[in-house]
C-alpha cells in the first residue's frame, strides 16, 4: 500500500509512521527525562533545588501555551513547514540546553523546547493517520502509540543512567541524533494534504494573547502550588485568578470573533466532548500513577532511583504487547467495548496496587504494572479512534490540539492534587495510628522493651536505649502512615477509572465509512 502525496512521490505509509514517531518520541521522552536530573542541574549551575525546578516548569508552561493553537498554526503556515520548523527548533534547543552555562540560559532554551515540542504531537498525529485508509488506521495507531507509551517509562531510567555515568547535559544531547533522523525523514516523506492551504485570515492576536496568559498561568499554579502551599501564597492565588479571568475572556471572544484561533464548535459533538473528558481523566490517572509508584518504591521500600525506574518497565512491556494487538481489533470489534475493558482493567490493576504492604517483593509490583500497561493499550487506541471519528478533516488539527492539551492539563492537575493529598493524608494517618500507640498499651510496651533490649545489647545505657526505642517506634508508625497514604491514593485513582465509564456510553460508535483519527 502506497500513500499518494499531493506534491511528492508515492510514499509507503509505514515510513510516514516511523517519520512522525521519531519526532513525537523525542518530545515525550524529553518531558520525563529531566526530572531525575534536577538535583545535578542545581549543583552544577550553582542554583537551589527550587530554582532548578524552573527548568521543568518553563518547558511545561511553554508546551501548554502552544498546544491549543497548533491546528491554527498548521493552517496558517502549512503543516509540513510547521513540523519541519518544530523539529529543527526542538533539536537545536536541545543542543543549547546541554551547552547552557547558567540556569537562566537553560530555562530560556527550555522555553524554546517547550514551544517547538508542543507542536510535534498534534501535527504528527494528523500526518500519520492521513497516510492510511480507515480500515488500516487502527493498526497505525497501535504502532505509533508504542513510542508515545514507552517514552515516559524510559525517560526516568535513561535520565538517571546518563546523569550517573556521564553528565546531566547528555539528557539533552541524546535528542540530537533522533532529531537529525526526524528532520531528514520529515523532509523526504511528509507532505501537506490538498485541503491544507496557508491561510490569509486575520490573526487573532488578542485571542492568542489571552490563551497564552491563561494557560501559562494555570500551568504555573499547578506546577508550583504544592511547593508554595497553594492559597497560603498570595502570588499563587493571584496567578490563578489571572488564569481564570484570561480563559473566560478567551472563551467569550472565540465564540464571537470572525477568525477564532481555536474553534470551540467541536464540543457540540457529544462523542468528542465525552472523549475529551475521558482523556482528561486518563491524563489525571496516568501521570499521577507515574509519580506515585516510583515515590512509593523510593520512600517506603528504599529502592534506589534507577531501580525504581526499572521497576516501572513492566507497564511499558504490557503496552508494547497490547497496542498493536488492539490496533488490529479496532476495525473488527466495537471500540467502545474495548475502551470499557481497558478502563475496568486499569481500575483492577490500581486496586491491586492499593493492596501493597511493606513485605511485598518485585513480582507483587511486576504483575499489576504489566497488566496496567495492557489496559492502557486497550484505552488509548479505542479512545482516540471513537473521539475523532466524527470530526471533519478540516477540523482535525484544531480537535487534536485541544485533545492533547486536556490530557496534559489532566496530568498536571493529577500530579498537583496527588502531591497535596499524599502530604496531608500522611499526616492524618500518622495521627490516627499514633493515637493507638500508647505507653499504657501492653503490646506497645512489649514492642518498646524488645527494641530497647536490642539497643542495650549493642552497648547503649538504659536511658539512651529508651530514647532510641521511642524514636525507632515513631519511625515505624511514620512508615506505616506513609504506606497507608499511598495505598489510599491508588484506590482513589482506581475509582476515577470506574466513575468515568458511563461517558463511554454517551459516545457514538464510529461508522465504517468514517475516518477514525488518533490523538493520543
Amino acid at each position: 500500500m502506497e500513500h499518494q502525496t499531493p506534491t511528492g512521490p508515492q510514499v509507503n505509509p509505514w515510513i510516514i509512521v516511523i517519520s512522525v514517531m521519531f519526532s513525537t518520541f523525542m518530545e515525550v521522552l524529553d518531558t520525563t527525562v529531566v526530572n531525575v536530573s534536577l538535583p545535578h542541574i542545581a549543583g552544577n549551575l550553582s542554583a537551589t533545588p527550587e530554582e532548578a525546578t524552573w527548568a521543568l516548569t518553563s518547558y511545561l508552561v511553554a508546551n501548554a501555551v502552544v498546544l491549543p493553537i497548533t491546528g491554527w498554526l498548521a493552517n496558517y503556515f502549512g503543516r509540513k513547514r510547521l513540523l519541519m520548523t518544530a523539529v529543527v527548533g526542538f533539536t537545536t534547543a536541545s543542543f543549547f540546553c546541554g551547552f547552557a552555562p547558567s540556569l537562566a540560559w537553560l530555562i530560556a532554551f527550555r522555553i524554546v523546547q517547550g514551544l517547538t515540542g508542543g507542536v510535534l504531537q498534534p501535527v504528527s498525529q494528523a500526518v500519520m493517520l492521513e497516510a492510511f485508509p480507515p480500515a488500516q488506521q487502527g493498526k497505525a495507531m497501535g504502532v505509533w502509540g508504542l513510542g508515545i507509551v514507552v517514552a515516559p517509562m524510559l525517560g526516568p531510567v535513561l535520565g538517571g543512567w546518563l546523569t550517573d555515568n556521564y553528565s546531566w547535559r547528555w539528557i539533552f544531547y541524546v535528542n540530537i541524533p533522533i532529531g537529525i533522523v526526524s528532520i531528514v525523514m520529515t523532509k523526504l516523506f511528509i507532505f501537506d494534504p490538498p485541503y491544507i492551504r496557508r491561510s490569509a485570515a486575520k490573526v487573532d492576536t488578542w485571542g492568542i494573547g489571552m490563551l497564552a496568559v491563561g494557560i501559562g498561568s494555570l500551568q504555573i499554579v499547578l506546577d508550583k502550588g504544592q511547593q508554595e502551599d497553594w492559597f497560603s501564597s498570595a502570588w499563587i492565588t493571584w496567578t490563578l485568578i489571572l488564569a481564570a479571568v484570561m480563559l473566560v475572556m478567551f472563551i467569550v471572544r472565540e465564540m464571537y470573533t470572525d477568525d477564532p484561533v481555536l474553534h470551540l464548535r467541536v464540543f457540540k459533538e457529544r462523542t468528542y466532548s465525552s472523549g475529551v473528558l475521558l482523556m482528561t481523566s486518563l491524563g489525571f490517572v496516568l501521570y499521577s500513577s507515574l509519580v506515585l509508584l516510583p515515590l512509593f518504591l523510593q520512600t517506603v521500600l528504599a529502592y534506589p532511583a534507577i531501580e525504581a525506574g526499572i521497576a516501572m518497565s513492566p507497564r511499558g512491556i504490557g503496552s508494547f504487547i497490547a497496542m498493536p494487538m488492539v490496533g488490529m481489533l479496532v476495525g473488527k470489534v466495537d471500540p467502545r467495548k474495548l475502551l470499557c475493558a481497558g478502563l475496568l482493567g486499569g481500575a483492577m490493576t490500581l486496586f491491586a496496587l492499593g493492596s501493597l504492604n511493606l513485605q511485598i517483593g518485585y513480582w507483587d509490583i511486576f504483575w499489576p504494572q504489566f497488566f496496567q500497561g495492557i489496559s492502557m493499550g486497550f484505552i488509548f487506541v479505542p479512545l482516540t479512534t471513537v473521539t475523532m471519528s466524527r470530526i471533519p478533516k478540516q477540523e482535525l488539527g484544531n480537535a487534536t490540539s485541544i485533545f492533547n492539551l486536556m490530557r496534559n492539563l489532566g496530568g498536571s492537575v493529577g500530579i498537583a492534587s496527588i502531591a497535596t493529598m499524599l502530604s496531608r493524608n500522611t499526616q492524618t494517618q500518622y495521627n490516627i495510628l499514633g493515637a493507638h500507640v500508647s505507653a499504657f498499651d501492653v503490646r506497645t510496651r512489649t514492642l518498646l522493651d524488645q527494641i530497647r533490649s536490642g539497643f542495650i545489647s549493642r552497648g547503649m545505657d538504659f536511658s539512651t536505649a529508651t530514647n532510641a526505642a521511642y524514636v525507632a517506634l515513631s519511625g515505624m508508625v511514620s512508615r506505616q502512615a506513609v504506606m497507608v497514604a499511598f495505598v489510599q491514593l491508588f484506590r482513589i485513582l482506581a475509582l476515577v477509572f470506574v466513575i468515568v465509564i458511563p461517558l463511554v456510553f454517551i459516545m457514538k460508535r464510529p461508522k465504517a465509512a468514517q475516518s477514525p483519527v488518533a490523538a493520543h
